[in-house]
């Protein structure tokens, strides 16, 4: 994917001492320009972002790194006390036990086979690091011969594929984070054979593919996605197996890692809201944590990752973002619901912070046989769940916004809610990565019921298989005939049933706090040619109801506005708007501001397309307003949805 340009930071802005406001205002100034571009993972190292340290060099890794094993997320010191907590910790001993349960699963499995799926590996390398982490971890905590044979046999299956798939870098960063943890943690136990095949395939098939002939960066290395958190992660951790074997391809690697990182921290900026979504926030920063406790074990600390602006904070981000149904707030890439396990990443949060509304106690307490697989890097996990002391607790907002590429507003009920009040708005841009053209965009749970909904995600590798461009931002590209991606699909507005500008920014233009929040966001720039001006605000009036207020300024080329709402619940039109209904409880849909035109429904089920994702029961109830209507090309659009 195309790399977005980021807002420019002075250079004043360095590490993390910054004003947080500052950053803000910043960001907030550029967005309004309304000048996005797209540049190479090249020019971007160029950018003057807050940086990390970067020491790294040949002498200085030689000098620092821990020379006992295991020294990846493990080592000594960290060793000792996790065996402590596993005897009187019961969440640690609980989640051991579950880690237990996991690797005893393993071994009536084959041994992995290098099967591609379309253009990806990574569901055997997504595997492998499962595996050693669930056999790896059990093997340090009491060094069961059975599993170190298990273990070795992994290893030199994976080592003997051909390659690790470097066109999908991934792949080649998920298997190199993998063989190096085992490699790290079961160091001197496995026949000198393994350890030298293991290592061998962490340069040649691992790092070195990470270095192109033509002398250039990879993509991923300076990006601003998810991608580089994974792959430096991935080479970050390699580097560190091998740095005996080979110290200068060893530190040139973690110092392009260290450079490069930033780039994809820079999008939690200013308040931690990460722009692909909650479940694409669990990946990415799922594999920094881990970058952070491997670069912590090996040179006692982590070069001020974990301090960097916005970081922490978008463990907040990930709270808010789950909903009292069980789903996440979905926009973006994301997926529909969590899972029933404890969010281990999370847990990070907590080991750092304190807060206890970062640490899942309930779900780690589970039964184990209760709980679900449990995540491939949750056996690295253990280490900083034991690490975790509550401290005062911080408590979590009940209206909240976040700033940044793809700005969010959340509103719930506080706690105890009896109505399990949620709402999510947002604005962003179909240019973000893995954004849609879903600016204005909303979604609304009341008593249990999510009433109105996002379309979330759909397979990948479903639509590539077709030849479908699913990847091009541009403004006549492919990814926007997709009822997921473009504004057809989501609560938002439309003018003359076209799409949204591809690059018109959405931003927050005001929050409230209080008893009855409020939030507008600013929408003029997804319209440029068709409004002279939208902003929709969002208003919690009451503990069971919100209220959508759109104020336009419509220009000569605007023919026809439609107000649009998403939902899966069966709808009956009425005089006042509409009503929905699903699980015996029922919610009203009341047209506040334009008495004369009725409501109407469009069904979705089946979709449009056949490359659509096909949800049952998906409609989009809408509210069109041709434009000549309106008087002095200036009208409110006012609508309150509410229990019935």
């Amino acid at each position: 994917m195309k790399q977005a340009f980021k807002p420019f930071i002075p250079a004043l802005m360095t590490k993390s001492k910054f004003p947080k406001l500052l950053t803000a205002l910043f960001l907030f100034m550029f967005a309004l320009q309304g000048n996005p571009m797209t540049i190479s993972a090249q020019q971007t190292k160029g950018e003057d972002i807050p940086k990390l340290e970067n020491p790294f060099n040949q002498k200085y890794l030689q000098n620092n790194l821990r020379k006992s094993h295991p020294r990846l997320v493990l080592n000594s010191a960290i060793e000792k006390d996790l065996k402590k907590k596993i005897k009187s910790d019961p969440v640690v001993r609980n989640m051991y036990a579950a880690i237990k349960l996991n690797a005893e699963s393993i071994h009536d499995k084959p041994l992995l086979e290098r099967i591609q799926i379309g253009r990806r590996l990574l569901s055997v390398s997504r595997e492998m690091l499962y595996r050693v982490n669930m056999l790896g971890m059990v093997y340090r905590m009491e060094k069961d011969p059975i599993i170190l044979k298990r273990l070795n046999d992994e290893i030199v299956a994976v080592c003997n594929f051909t390659d690790w798939n470097p066109s999908h870098y991934l792949d080649v960063a998920e298997m190199s984070m993998a063989v190096a943890l085992a490699l790290d943690w079961t160091m001197g136990d496995l026949p000198k054979t393994t350890e030298e095949l293991a290592i061998k395939s962490l340069i040649e098939k691992g790092i070195k593919p990470s270095w192109p002939e033509n002398g250039k960066n990879p993509g991923w290395a300076y990006g601003n996605n998810n991608w580089n958190q994974v792959c430096n992660g991935g080479m970050i951790a390699a580097s560190i197996a091998i740095a005996e074997r080979d110290p200068e391809l060893a530190a040139k690697t973690i110092s392009r890692a260290l450079d490069g990182i930033p780039h994809s921290l820079v999008e939690y900026m200013p308040d931690g809201v990460y722009p692909e979504g909650s479940t694409y926030w669990g990946y990415g920063t799922g594999f920094s944590v881990i970058t952070i406790a491997m670069l912590e074990s090996a040179f006692g600390k982590d070069f001020g990752h974990s301090d960097y602006p916005g970081f922490k904070e978008s463990a907040l981000f990930r709270v808010l973002s789950n909903a009292p149904s069980g789903w996440y707030y979905n926009f973006a890439d994301c997926g529909d619901k969590r899972g029933v396990n404890g969010d281990a990443t999370l847990a990070w949060f907590a080991s750092k912070t304190g807060n206890k509304a970062f640490f899942e106690k309930e779900r780690f307490l589970m039964p184990v046989d209760q709980m679900s697989r449990l995540d491939r890097l949750d056996g690295s996990a253990l280490v900083w769940i034991s690490q975790y002391k509550e401290k005062e607790g911080v408590q979590v907002p009940s209206s909240w916004k976040g700033e940044g590429a793809n700005p969010v507003v959340i509103f719930t009920g506080e706690s105890n809610d009896p109505h399990h009040y949620y709402f999510g708005g947002k604005g962003g841009r179909g240019t973000v990565n893995h954004g849609n053209m879903d600016g204005g965009s909303f979604i609304f749970e009341l008593n249990g019921v999510r009433w109105v909904v996002d379309p979330g995600n759909q397979d990948y590798n479903d639509l590539e298989q077709t030849g479908f461009d699913l990847w091009g931002k541009c403004q006549e590209c492919e990814r926007w005939t997709l009822l997921t991606k473009n504004n057809f699909g989501h609560s938002t507005l439309t003018v003359n049933d076209e799409l949204h500008k591809v690059d018109g920014l959405a931003t927050i233009k005001d929050f409230k706090n209080g008893n009855n929040p409020e939030a507008t966001f600013e929408l003029t720039p997804a319209f440029q040619g068709l409004l002279k001006s939208a902003q929709r605000k969002f208003r919690k009036d009451s503990p069971v109801s919100l209220t959508v207020e759109d104020m336009i300024e419509v220009s000569d080329s605007a023919k026809l506005i439609t107000w649009q709402l998403m939902t899966t619940a069966d709808v009956e039109l009425t005089k006042e708007g509409a009503i929905l209904r699903q699980d015996n409880k029922s919610l009203k849909i009341e047209n506040l501001s334009h008495a004369g035109l009725s409501m109407s429904v469009v069904s979705l089920d089946p979709a449009l397309l056949k490359l659509d994702r096909q949800m049952k029961g998906l409609k989009r109830v809408e509210l069109r307003i041709p434009a000549w209507t309106i008087e002095n090309n200036k009208t409110s659009i006012r609508i309150r949805l509410a229990e019935n």
